[in-house]
């Protein structure tokens, strides 16, 4: 896997079923900034709406309601448009 993965509006009993709501918060102001991957992140968005650029690759559109994968060694831009908190969990 190689690309962002984004599932909207996840359903809860999905969400549940992976525990997504025990795993630790993550929150950041809007704001621009570069990021690397060391392993695949899964998480989940509470709030906010993020534009995620990989190198070389078409920006992705996520937020508030999306359960996202980022692959292990992806190398991206975060643009935070509105303020995010999001779940997540690093495999």
């Amino acid at each position: 896997m190689d690309k962002i993965l984004v599932e909207h509006h996840a359903s809860s009993a999905k969400l549940e079923v992976m525990g997504v709501f025990d795993w630790p918060i993550w929150s950041k102001e809007a704001s621009t900034f570069p990021w690397q991957y060391d392993q695949t992140e899964t998480c989940y968005f509470l709030d906010g709406s993020v534009i995620v650029t990989p190198e070389g690759g078409e920006p992705v559109e996520m937020g508030s309601g999306d359960l996202v994968i980022f692959p292990k060694g992806m190398k991206c831009t975060w643009q935070i448009l509105e303020d995010v908190k999001k779940h997540y969990n690093f495999s």
